[in-house]
């Protein structure tokens, strides 16, 4: 049985492309940057020829790209490094002050995380609403401003449910008010154009590993004049702000990876739009089930349900044995019994929120594959709500 992979969202293969930029640094040119022979020497003008990449895709300066080894280091970095610059150049003036940061309530638990971790360090925490299709209002973000906000933080789509947010309007209200805003791109990066100039970002989280690159590899893009702290102290590299030797391998991958996906992004967001909606139509025909996110302004290859007297994890299980890969919602969190904090915070019940089945798209996501799965969710809707523990289908 062939197996199909519709769980992009959680990680994607690496494109055959991406391998063959990255075979060279993994042999020959396996250098230190940080090394002044010839081999560090042609190691760091892969690294900084990389940095330009990721700089003129998101019309930023090169210097303003800081390359890490995850989206969550970079997440952790945004918040926690921002916290730290903010709490010593407030501790002269008003010791007791710890500052206030703004997340909205759907962000990806390195951002919720860290935001509970800065909450017992004294800092002040807000989690902004959405509204049922988990969309932040840019007025909640202005409202929610102080005196002593230093930094909002609102991811630019959801891992889960695939709604966009107004980043630009979020940003130019941050902006207006002198607070530096960050937006976590790891899902958006790629597949949507982004003008860190234009959208007034401060800081912006990317991952590798999403657009078809290697794991390993992250970046934070920091604009200049920014105050952040470094919470990995080292041999000073990414400009003092990232000690660690470099993973260049990854990032020449992460580098080329992203060239592929800005070539591509308007013939591959068409062709995924297509295939989406082809399959939310089909699945809604499906009685009790319910679309997740706006019906529009969502990425071109997340599809999220929720499925009346269904149990997710049953229905995965059951997918899976078809040969289908799909997901109940973030690959972090999907050992977690408790249901989805970002399907709560659109309004969904808890058992309502365990019926969830998200399915995202990719390069190599056929038509046929899609024909597949409609073909075989109904049916094995139908069984497991035949044992659901929430009770019958009428």
């Amino acid at each position: 049985m062939k197996k199909i992979y519709l769980d992009y969202a959680a990680t994607t293969p690496v494109d055959k492309r991406v391998e063959k930029a990255m075979e060279p640094f993994l042999s020959e040119k396996f250098g230190n940057t940080m090394s002044l022979h010839s081999f560090g020497q042609e190691a760091k003008l892969a690294l900084e020829n990389s940095r330009q990449v990721f700089a003129d895709i998101i019309n930023a300066k090169s210097n303003e790209i800081i390359f890490t080894s995850s989206a969550t280091e970079s997440n952790n970095l945004a918040l926690k490094g921002v916290a730290s610059a903010s709490r010593k150049a407030a501790s002269a003036k008003a010791p007791a002050s710890q500052g206030h940061i703004i997340i909205s309530s759907i962000e990806h638990p390195c951002i919720a995380e860290s935001a509970k971790w800065l909450k017992r360090q004294g800092f002040e925490i807000t989690k902004l609403p959405v509204d049922k299709y988990g969309l932040v209002n840019p007025k909640d973000v202005k409202n929610a401003i102080t005196s002593k906000t230093i930094l909002v933080s609102v991811m630019h789509a959801s891992n889960e449910i695939g709604t966009i947010e107004p980043i630009a309007e979020i940003g130019k209200i941050c902006k207006g008010k002198g607070i530096y805003f960050h937006t976590d791109a790891s899902q958006s990066f790629g597949k949507i154009t982004i003008d860190v100039k234009k959208m007034n970002i401060d800081l912006l989280t990317a991952s590798s590993h999403k657009i078809y690159g290697p794991k390993g590899a992250g970046l934070l893009y920091i604009r200049s004049g920014v105050k952040i702290d470094p919470i990995l102290h080292g041999g000073g590299q990414e400009n003092g702000l990232r000690g660690s030797t470099v993973n260049v391998p990854a990032i020449v991958g992460f580098a080329k990876a992203v060239e592929i996906c800005q070539k591509e992004m308007a013939r591959e967001g068409a062709r995924l739009s297509k295939l989406r909606d082809k399959l939310i139509k089909s699945v809604l025909k499906i009685k009790g089930s319910h679309l997740n996110g706006h019906p529009k302004v969502r990425l071109a290859n997340n599809a999220s349900f929720w499925f009346e007297f269904v149990e997710g994890e049953s229905l995965i299980m059951r997918l899976d044995l078809e040969g289908i890969a799909c997901s109940t919602g973030s690959a972090c969190s999907s050992f977690k019994l408790e249901p989805s904090e970002v399907l709560l915070a659109t309004g969904l019940k808890p058992q309502e929120a365990h019926g969830s089945l998200r399915v995202s798209l990719g390069r190599f996501t056929t038509e046929k594959e899609i024909d597949k799965l409609i073909k075989v969710l109904p049916g094995i809707v139908k069984k497991i709500r035949e044992m659901s523990p929430y009770g019958k289908e009428n």
